[in-house]
């Protein structure tokens, strides 16, 4: 069992830049690939980016590539996201995920998300 607590969120204007967050319980964090999500007003769940279990190795959707960087701390238990040059398309909750399984298609735990908001 994976508790995960995301936080960073907030407010930016277009252009700005935000790192989310999220905490994960347990002793076994080093065994999941993890990942983020999000989710805008309307839309359905989208992937964003994903690490491998050791940090070695991500991947990105297109449409964040070459300005989010995803991150990952196993002696903290925690996975990050550094998004840069915002856009209000970016807007949405962001929910950070895991799973066993290295590509994450169907991640087994969810965090509770936390609201991202890119104004012009």
């Amino acid at each position: 069992q994976v508790q995960l607590v995301e936080s960073g969120g907030g407010l930016v204007q277009a252009g700005g830049s935000l790192r989310l967050s999220c905490a994960a319980s347990g002793r076994t964090f080093s065994s999941y690939t993890m990942g983020w999500f999000r989710q805008a007003p309307g839309k359905e769940r989208e992937f964003v980016a994903r690490t491998s279990r050791s940090g070695s190795s991500t991947d990105y959707a297109d449409s964040v590539k070459g300005r989010f960087t995803i991150s990952r701390d196993n002696a903290k238990n925690t996975v990050y996201l550094q998004m840069n040059s915002l856009k209000p398309e970016d807007t949405a909750v962001y929910y950070c995920a895991a799973d066993r399984n290295v590509f994450l298609t169907t991640p087994a735990y969810w965090g509770q998300g936390t609201q991202v908001t890119v104004t012009i």
